[in-house]
């Protein structure tokens, strides 16, 4: 009984108290980092005499939607291509910088590329079978040089789903599953312990 109670609560308290430790140290790591920056007049422990956690945060968070806000308009478009020449004649930076520049894009990119839906597809080989990602039919060269339609899938690994392998595969070969991305994903990340509730079997019961 008291074993069980204490996983029990332990279920409860650990996943609060990870995400609570989680938000400090990355505010007190962001506050190290973006205060020396700040002029010391400009801080508030400067008027109230005490050292706020996470004003660091909100003045990055600042900054970054006034350098967006900037670089939508004509000037920033034009300082930023200006800054881009200067980059791109630096062989060793331009490298650095295109490399992280086209990462940052892929990841924070607002557009409507996403993953279309969970599959099943037989991978590595005949008789097994892996979780991945629709991500939309094959287009250009790709496809042109294939008789069969074909699917870009990427099959992410455990527990580490940022890295994987992209696959082109007949669609024919593919299953599409109901489960949503978010469910895909929380399966992959815990190595097939964490299942999406079965909708088809409450919708029978």
């Amino acid at each position: 009984m008291l074993r069980s109670n204490f996983l029990a609560g332990l279920v409860v308290v650990a996943p609060i108290g990870i995400t609570v430790w989680l938000i400090w140290t990355l505010t007190g790591w962001m506050d190290s980092w973006v205060l020396p920056m700040i002029p010391a007049r400009w801080r508030p422990e400067h008027y109230i005499g005490i050292n706020l956690r996470g004003v660091g945060v909100i003045f990055f968070l600042l900054f970054t939607v006034f350098i967006g806000w900037t670089a939508k308009g004509w000037l920033g478009r034009s300082l930023l291509r200006t800054g881009e020449r200067i980059v791109a004649r630096m062989p060793i930076i331009r490298s650095v910088y295109g490399g992280i520049k086209q990462l940052a894009e892929t990841i924070l990119s607002q557009s409507e590329a996403r993953f279309e839906h969970a599959c099943l597809i037989e991978y590595p080989r005949k008789g097994l079978w892996g979780l991945g990602f629709i991500a939309g039919p094959a287009k250009g060269e790709i496809q042109q040089r294939h008789p069969e339609d074909l699917i870009a899938v990427f099959v992410p690994t455990t527990p580490n789903p940022t890295s994987g392998f992209l696959l082109y595969t007949p669609a024919s070969e593919v299953i599409i599953l109901d489960m949503s991305i978010e469910d895909a994903a929380k399966l992959i990340i815990s190595a097939g312990l964490v299942y999406p509730p079965d909708t088809n079997r409450d919708d029978n019961a």
